[in-house]
């Protein structure tokens, strides 16, 4: 296949990239600068222009563009930046792949889109949330209408579990110096993923026809914040025993610790699952020694 990738510089975007031309397939990439390889083809979403050519022969669209929701807090300039990076680029590519007649486009999404959701568990059917993050993910989702006839797969990712950075970058030093804890009471539902079975994902959706819309990219189990603390002490056979209470995590990051780090999602891939996928990590405890060996 010959694939278009927006957002390949980023951590998944990068493995994925990576899988991809391990087995055969051609990538080009989309990049906000002048083009340094041939692989590559020069954007700019908030103008709406593509390099000539960029979709010529493409089988396929991955758009996994996004600016990072931490560590800036949230002010309504911030709130912008970050709407803006993830839904200007999907109108742009949504329009592009209509008018090229693509025939898949899979959009980077995320389970923010249920919000705060307790202990509920969450198929793709479960409704939108609320919070900032809920109708961030709606918006996003929304702006891949605009590609017509082509299958439409909607990514919302978990919390990606890789060696590389991520979610175990600023932790995985913290745990091994014994200084790892659970945020808040710990009850909040984590719905991760390791960073293999979420690349292996993006490929099963690339070429199952069966799937289309919304898909949970998240591992089968997810777990508490406590159990998710204890298994990644094991892993590193350290003791993780301190707590940080959750005023403490609002006043340090404001609203990004009420609807991500305190924010319960519960969500399991009930569509991959039902379309054949198989987890090469079935639980956490597998994906967090994978991530760490």
């Amino acid at each position: 296949m010959r694939v278009l990738i927006a957002g390949s510089s980023g951590l998944l975007g990068n493995a994925l990239t990576a899988r991809l031309r391990a087995d055969g397939h051609e990538v080009v990439r989309l990049v906000r600068r002048e083009t340094r390889k041939g692989d590559e083809y020069s954007w700019d979403p908030p103008a709406g222009r593509v390099g000539d050519g960029a979709f010529e022969g493409t089988d396929a669209v991955v758009n996994l563009c996004g600016a990072p929701l931490l560590p800036a807090r949230w002010s309504a300039a911030r709130k912008q930046v970050i709407l803006d990076s993830r839904v200007e680029p999907t109108e742009v590519l949504a329009e592009a792949v209509a008018e090229h007649r693509i025939p898949v486009l899979l959009n980077a999404s995320a389970v923010g889109y249920y919000g705060d959701a307790g202990a509920a568990l969450l198929e793709e059917s479960a409704p939108n949330g609320e919070g900032f993050l809920a109708d961030l993910c709606a918006a996003w989702e929304n702006a891949t209408e605009a590609a017509g006839d082509a299958r439409v797969v909607r990514l919302r990712t978990g919390l990606v579990l890789s060696g590389e950075g991520g979610l175990l970058g600023p932790l995985k030093p913290l745990f091994s110096m014994a200084l790892g804890g659970k945020l808040g009471d710990g009850s909040q539902y984590m719905p991760w993923i390791s960073e293999a079975d979420h690349v292996s994902a993006v490929l099963f959706a690339l070429t199952n026809e069966n799937l289309s819309g919304a898909v949970n990219v998240c591992g089968p189990l997810p777990v508490t914040n406590t159990e998710f603390t204890r298994e990644f002490g094991r892993v590193l056979n350290r003791p993780a025993p301190w707590w940080v209470p959750a005023p403490a995590m609002k006043l340090a990051i404001g609203q990004a610790a009420e609807e991500m780090a305190l924010a319960s999602q519960r969500a399991v891939p009930r569509a991959l699952e039902d379309a054949g996928f198989e987890f090469q990590h079935k639980t956490v405890g597998e994906a967090l020694a994978a991530a760490v060996s």
